[in-house]
């Protein structure tokens, strides 16, 4: 039997917001909140999952780093999988997608049920290879309605950062992460001070990553019950939220370009909205 997965959960709401803003928040770009936004999820869920041996993680890995190709620093690719391939890869593994959802369930963000893990992850799963990952954010489409999970299968001496959330967390082979993809992201060396720095990826056999990935759409009842439900704009002006819908990261120390440029982001005339 394997280990029962050990879940933490670490706070992500240490927030470092650039002046003149006091806050954070994202806008969507679906109809549905077309003059809406919400504040960030301010957790992030650690689960070290005992499902994969070392035999499966490398295995797994080696079909991964196949199919993607990260050939410069930051360079990130992904190539969409599936249960049956997984299951041809990790033979070991009896269902890999129920214990992801299982894990998965710890969190609670989707609720109690194991069925809405187990299809968010059914019906979407990825590889994701990185060389190293400068700082930036996921929201475009629906990815503002969604968190992100990671599962790492091949790594080495590499942090997961959220600068402007005060959060450095050592990875390890086997550890699941659920995090809210539009706080800036990235990946650096433990001792380079929360800097994603290229030199730290250009050679040896720990310059690339490799992870399964997936999203956790939410609705507007469970982003309430995480405590950032979708507000109207008016509300995160009054508050002095920056939209990170629209903010641009340095990608070696993850600072907020131009702030000051981005004074009116959060006004209704300023919505952008995909109408397709």
């Amino acid at each position: 039997m394997p280990p029962v997965p050990v879940h933490r959960i670490v706070a992500a709401d240490a927030y470092r917001v650039p002046h003149p803003f006091r806050a954070f928040a994202v806008r969507s770009e679906e109809p549905c909140h077309a003059f809406d936004a919400r504040a960030p999820y301010g957790r992030l869920h650690v689960i070290r999952t005992g499902f994969l041996d070392p035999g499966a993680l490398a295995s797994l890995a080696a079909q991964g780093r196949a199919r993607t190709r990260t050939e410069a620093f930051s360079d990130i690719d992904y190539a969409t999988t599936t249960p049956t391939e997984l299951a041809a890869a990790a033979p070991g593994v009896a269902d890999l997608v129920g214990s992801i959802a299982g894990a998965l369930r710890l969190t609670g963000v989707l609720g109690d049920g194991l069925p809405a893990y187990r299809s968010s992850v059914a019906t979407r799963i990825d590889y994701l290879a990185s060389r190293g990952a400068g700082f930036h954010n996921d929201v475009r489409g629906r990815w503002s309605r969604c968190l992100f999970w990671l599962l790492a299968l091949d790594l080495s001496e590499v942090d997961f950062v959220m600068p402007h959330a005060g959060l450095q967390l050592a990875l390890a082979p086997g550890d699941l992460v659920v995090f809210d993809q539009t706080l800036a992201h990235g990946l650096a060396r433990a001792g380079d001070g929360g800097q994603a720095l290229e030199a730290a990826f250009l050679t040896g056999d720990d310059c690339r990553q490799v992870f399964l990935t997936g999203e956790l759409p939410l609705t507007d009842a469970q982003w309430a019950a995480l405590g950032a439900p979708w507000l109207p704009v008016e509300e995160h002006e009054r508050r002095g939220a920056l939209d990170l819908a629209v903010a641009e990261f340095d990608e070696r120390s993850g600072a907020i370009k131009r702030p000051r440029a981005l004074r009116d982001c959060m006004k209704r005339s300023t919505c952008h909205v995909d109408e397709r």
